[in-house]
Order: structure tokens, then C-alpha cells, then sequence
């Protein structure tokens, strides 16, 4: 998980920024953008919009469509159950081998984490649910230290993350999350990585059949989602 910095160079401060609204859906599934759109919001250079645009194509987060524009794809049911297969093929095992090398002051702050993933459920503040609920996995993940597979799996979530807002507001007033975070915790405290990996592989199964369900169904009315064109 990158931590932001005013120092960045600009094509790095630009990218997470682009990232992060893909990451969090304020750009929808299908919503076309334009190097000039993101370059007036986010008061950035052509290049390292570009270079950023570039970078997250690469990443399967952004699809080019030609004339200088970009979208950002749609979550077919065929690739869901690819994203599915392959999260459910690592997330589990860097749990468990996160949980074998977390400390006490880690599950404290994933503790915390949990606490405000709550607390945007009970608001029903989706953006903040999405960078909370993500920053419980990548603590637990980091922990693993298998920057590769971590890597692969943040990949993974940008290219669910705006189908994950889509969800949200087919279902809103209705935000009713379970997940097994308080499972993974009891788990981590009594230094049982087996039942963190079962319990983190549960949570996976819940998101992605969430996301399945709602999948082709009509969407609510539009919330405040950003529109660059």
C-alpha cells in the first residue's frame, strides 16, 4: 500500500490520484475520460497524465478507446470469476502468512481499521468504506512481505473497485456489509494464522458473491460519481 507524499514527483502524485478514483469508483464502469478532463480536475500536466494513463492501461485499470480518450472497463460475470480464482488463490495465503509475522501494535491498528470500516457502514459513507475496508487487507498482506503476490493483488482491486461503488448504489440506503474482519482479528490474537487465512478467504467469497449478485441488475439513480470528458 503507497503512501502519498507532497515530494512525489509529479507523474507519481498524479498517478495515485487517478488510481485512487478508480480504486474508490468515483469513476464508474464505462465512464469515458480525456487526458484534457483529468488534466483540468486534477490540475496536472498533460505528461504525467498521460504517463499515469499509460501506466494504469497497463495495469487493466483503464481501457484506451482511441481519440484520446480512455474508460474505464466494465466487470463482465467472465471476469469476475477470473478475478474471483485469483483472489481467492493469494489473498488467503498472504493472510495466513501475514498472521505469521504481525506484531501486537499491527493488530492494534488493524483493529482500529476495522472500527472505522463500522463506522462508514453505519454513515453509509461508501468512499470511505472502500479505503477503509482496503486498508484492512493491505496492512494484513504487508505484513507478509511478498511485495510480488501484493502486488498482483492490488491490480486485482483496481479493476473491481468501481464495479464495488456500482454495487453500493444499487443497494443504497440498504449498506449492510458483513464481513469477517472481527473473525480475522480474534484469530490474529490468539496467534492462530490458519483460522485468519479461513476466516480472510470467508470475507473474499462474501465481497465477490456481492458483487455477483447485483452484477446485472438495474442500476439505482446516480450518486455524486466524478464525470471527466
Amino acid at each position: 500500500m503507497e503512501v502519498t507524499s507532497l515530494k512525489q514527483p509529479a507523474h507519481v502524485r498524479v498517478y495515485r490520484l487517478i488510481r485512487d478514483m478508480i480504486l474508490y469508483g468515483e469513476l464508474a464502469p464505462g465512464d469515458a475520460v480525456t487526458i484534457q478532463g483529468l488534466t483540468n480536475v486534477l490540475g496536472a500536466g498533460m505528461t504525467p497524465v498521460r504517463e499515469a494513463i499509460r501506466r494504469l492501461t497497463a495495469e487493466g485499470a483503464l481501457e484506451f478507446m482511441g481519440n484520446r480518450r480512455v474508460c474505464v472497463p466494465e466487470l463482465t460475470e467472465a471476469k469476475l470469476e477470473e478475478f474471483a480464482f485469483a483472489r481467492l488463490a493469494i489473498e488467503p495465503k498472504l493472510a495466513r502468512w501475514g498472521a505469521e509475522k504481525i506484531g501486537a501494535t499491527k493488530i492494534l491498528e488493524l483493529d482500529m481499521i476495522d472500527q472505522a470500516v463500522n463506522a462508514a457502514i453505519a454513515h453509509q459513507n461508501v468512499r470511505e468504506y472502500l479505503i477503509q475496508n482496503y486498508r484492512f487487507h493491505m496492512t494484513l498482506y504487508l505484513a507478509s512481505e511478498k511485495r510480488e503476490l501484493i502486488g498482483m493483488v492490488e491490480r486485482l482491486w483496481l479493476q473491481t473497485g468501481p464495479s464495488l461503488r456500482m454495487m453500493f448504489r444499487r443497494f443504497k440506503g440498504k449498506l449492510y456489509l458483513p464481513d469477517m474482519h472481527q473473525e480475522a482479528l480474534a484469530a490474529l490474537r490468539d496467534n492462530r494464522a490458519d483460522k485468519v487465512e479461513e476466516a480472510m478467504r470467508e470475507d473474499i467469497l462474501q465481497g465477490i458473491d456481492n458483487i455477483r449478485s447485483s452484477l446485472f441488475e438495474a442500476p439505482a439513480e446516480s450518486e455524486n460519481l466524478i464525470k471527466i470528458s
